[in-house]
Order: structure tokens, then C-alpha cells, then sequence
């Protein structure tokens, strides 16, 4: 299976040229899953609930994100996931939407907030889910909530096999943190972050680029430089992250203790 991210700095608001950086970047690229960043057409750093509103897009098929991660997937042969801006009855999400041809999927509204996302956006209240393409199964999750383990863990206790990532990181942890969540869960995970730097408003956002794409066991198969625009991708024996097995006596997921976790 060949997984793979694109790692941009999308200009704010211009949605169609951010679009065709990255068909630009995947001319004659083929692929089983291809993940792009957080937000990946619209820009990040938002003022006003004004711009929030001029960029969102309803849910489900038609709108300008569906129509062009459909083109991509047409291209390249690949399931491609990406993130934008859902609008459904008054409400704004940070989604991720997983895309193969003209079928959605699955959609992914961000759990964990970070920042002043919080002004902007509802949190999403659905669990994240496992989606079956292929006999692989893929799950999502946005940005900051690599820094909850439930995320990952709820996804690996679900099936998951790769993790598909899409992120704005500002702070410096997330790229080593995934090492750990892979490791914790055995599985892979695609995070496709962006670079540049974003002044609006009071905020200044420098991004830290770095997407990556880390194996079952920790091992990191491809990185990006920290401010460049690029492409990585990775050949992987999907399977290999079935096996939770640590040795003969020790399961990942079998040696939990559950019960005597705290609970809320």
C-alpha cells in the first residue's frame, strides 16, 4: 500500500489557488491514500466569524472541497482526505472529509479545539470511526488531537489500521508524539501538516511543517523539511499493524486493565 501526505502554505482565502498548488504538486502521482493538511484551502488564522461563514461548505457532496478531492482521487487513484470548513444547521466544524472518486467516505468533525478555534467552530461530538476501502481501514483525526491518546486509542480499539492526520501544528511535539502513539497502538498514521506563517488579527502563527509518516513500530518513513512545500510517500505492509503482539505473553490492546482506569 503506498500512503502518502502533501505539505503546502496555503494562502488565506484563496481557495482555488491553494487547489491547484496541490493538483500541481500530484500531476502523475498514483497512490492508495493521500493526506492533506488541516483547513488546507482556506488559510487558519481567522478574525472574524464573518470569514468563517464566507468560507464553509455545506455537508455532503457539491461543494468546491468535495469536487476537487474527487478530481485528485480521479488522478491519482488514491482515497484522499483533507480538511476544511462544515456548515450544517448554524453550526461551523474543522472537518476532515475522506474522499474515493464520487464517494464521501466519511467525514470527521475536529473533537479537541485548540486555541481560538474555540471562537470559531463547535467541537465535533461523534466518535471518530474506521471506514473499510479495500480491505484497509482508515480512520481520522485533526491536528491537536494527537495530544489526547484516547484519539488514537479509540481508533486502534475500533480496527484501525492507518490513521489519516491532517494538521495546522504550531507547537514543536506532535511529529515525536506520534512516534509514541503509533508504537502504543501499532498502527500507521499519515500527519500532513502545512508551513509558513499566517499575520492576522493580534495572531501570528508560524507553522512547523515536518508531515510524516510513521510506521506500526515507531519508525518514521518519511518526513519533510520544516519549511519547504513537499510530497513524501511510503510503501507499507498494512497488515504488519494487526499483529498487537509485543511478545509471546504481552497484547497491546488484551493486557488493558479498563476497570481500573479512572473514569469521568
Amino acid at each position: 500500500m503506498k500512503i502518502g501526505y502533501v505539505q503546502t502554505s496555503p494562502e488565506f482565502g484563496e481557495k482555488n489557488k491553494n487547489f491547484k498548488e496541490i493538483a500541481d504538486l500530484l500531476t502523475g502521482i498514483r497512490a492508495d491514500l493521500i493526506v492533506l493538511p488541516e483547513l488546507f484551502a482556506t488559510g487558519y488564522a481567522f478574525v472574524s466569524r464573518e470569514e468563517i461563514v464566507f468560507m464553509a461548505e455545506e455537508k455532503g457532496p457539491g461543494g468546491e472541497t468535495y469536487n476537487f478531492l474527487k478530481s485528485l482521487s480521479d488522478k491519482t487513484g488514491a482515497v484522499l482526505t483533507g480538511g476544511y470548513i462544515e456548515k450544517e444547521n448554524g453550526n461551523f466544524y474543522n472537518a476532515s472529509m475522506m474522499v474515493y472518486h464520487d464517494e464521501i467516505i466519511g467525514i470527521y468533525r475536529k473533537i479537541h479545539l485548540f486555541n481560538k478555534e474555540k471562537l470559531w467552530f463547535t467541537p465535533g461530538n461523534d466518535p471518530p470511526e474506521v471506514y473499510s476501502i479495500h480491505g484497509i481501514r482508515i480512520g481520522m483525526m485533526i491536528c491537536f488531537d494527537w495530544i489526547f491518546p484516547e484519539a488514537c486509542r479509540s481508533l486502534a480499539l475500533k480496527g484501525v489500521q492507518v490513521i489519516a492526520h491532517p494538521s495546522n501544528l504550531v507547537m514543536p511535539y506532535c511529529q515525536k508524539a506520534m512516534v509514541t502513539r503509533c508504537i502504543e497502538n501499532r498502527v500507521f498514521a499519515v500527519t500532513a501538516n502545512r508551513i509558513g506563517e499566517e499575520r492576522r488579527g493580534e495572531d501570528h502563527f508560524v507553522f512547523t511543517g515536518r508531515s510524516q509518516i510513521t510506521s506500526f513500530n515507531g519508525e518514521v518513513l518519511s518526513s519533510a523539511p520544516a519549511d519547504q512545500t513537499f510530497t513524501g510517500f511510503a510503501e507499507i505492509e498494512v497488515d504488519q499493524s494487526n499483529n498487537k503482539k509485543i511478545n509471546e505473553y504481552n497484547d497491546l490492546l488484551d493486557d488493558r486493565r479498563p476497570e481500573l482506569y479512572f473514569a469521568p
